[in-house]
Order: structure tokens, then C-alpha cells, then sequence
């Protein structure tokens, strides 16, 4: 099972490689069959979407692509030239194909296909609204971006569990610290 903590599949598809900034970052696509498994999960895809070895190494250069164009965005740096091709690229193919069925909507789609959707939608949150409410979870082992739609933006960590509980945990634990030091030297 994958997980979808982020208020936006973009930012999902980033958060499959996690702790990023750790010595041993954690991949969650580690096969042709877990990428599938996000397509489905995450709604790209409603049924399976066979991927090969290829699929799975183009998925995660478009994943590192959009990495450092939100990275870029967060920094309010320039765009890397190569990243911002990979994804326009990418967009520029077809995407996921939506089927009215008499069950309802059903979307189908190749790898290919729903790569082109991944971007398709970078494209419109980057170059959206919710540009602007982007952050990075505050949890220093945490590398998840976010879409921030608290009350005034005051969201620190992607999510509450695990993150907001680690760092409210940490917060406690310095705070017991220091109001138990000065006791310890008055002994």
C-alpha cells in the first residue's frame, strides 16, 4: 500500500522516494509491479497498468525532475532546464483516457499514459494557485512536500502521523530538558 498524505497526487508521486536527505533514503518504487500499484492506488488508473523496467526508470526520472522544480519553486530559484523539459516532455504526450462505462468513469491507461498525466498535472499545480501554499514538512528526517490549506498556513509537517507526532514528541522532550536542568544543579 502506498500512501497519499500530501493533498495532491504530485506530491505523492514525489513522496515515493522518502527521508531523501538521509543516508539510506527509502524507495517505495522498487519494481515495474509497485509502480503499477501507485497508478491504481493513487486514481491515475482505475485498473492495472503493466509496467516494464523501463516504465519504472522513466517514472522515477520524471519523479527527480519534479523534485527539483518544486525544490526550485520552494527556493524561489530558477527552474532546472533540464528537470523543466523532462516534465514539458512528458505532458506532451497522451495522457490517462477516461471512459464512461455503464458502471461509471473508468480510466485506463499505459504507463506512458499515466506518466503524461503525473506531468500534466505538475504543470498545473506549479504553474497554479497552489503554487504558493507548497511547503516542506518541518520534520528534519522528512522530505515530503505538502499543500498547506491550514488556517493561515501554519501547517509544519506533511502529516500528523508520524511527523507531527515525532516533532511534538521532540518539542516535549527538549522542553522537559530544560525545565528539569535547573533542579538537577540545585541539588
Amino acid at each position: 500500500m502506498h500512501v497519499f498524505k500530501c493533498g495532491h497526487p504530485v506530491l505523492d508521486f514525489v513522496g515515493t522516494l522518502r527521508a531523501r536527505r538521509t543516508a539510506e533514503p527509502t524507495e517505495v518504487l522498487t519494481s515495474p509491479e509497485s509502480l503499477n500499484a501507485w497508478f491504481r492506488e493513487s486514481g491515475i488508473a482505475d485498473g492495472d497498468t503493466p509496467c516494464t523496467p523501463a516504465d519504472l526508470e522513466d517514472a522515477v526520472a520524471l519523479r527527480e525532475a519534479i523534485y527539483l522544480l518544486i525544490v526550485a519553486g520552494l527556493a524561489d530559484d530558477a527552474y532546472d532546464a533540464d528537470a523543466l523539459m523532462l516534465v514539458n516532455d512528458r505532458a506532451r504526450t497522451p495522457s490517462a483516457i477516461p471512459q464512461l462505462t455503464p458502471t461509471g468513469r473508468r480510466i485506463e491507461a499505459t504507463a506512458q499514459q499515466a506518466l503524461s498525466s503525473i506531468a500534466r498535472q505538475t504543470i498545473q499545480l506549479l504553474g497554479g494557485p497552489d503554487a504558493a501554499l507548497l511547503k516542506e514538512c518541518s520534520r528534519p528526517e522528512c522530505t515530503q512536500v505538502y499543500v498547506d490549506r491550514s488556517h493561515g498556513g501554519r501547517r509544519e509537517w506533511c502529516a500528523m502521523d508520524p511527523c507531527g507526532n515525532r516533532v511534538k514528541a521532540a518539542a516535549y522532550r527538549a522542553r522537559k530538558r530544560r525545565s528539569e536542568a535547573p533542579t538537577a544543579q540545585a541539588h
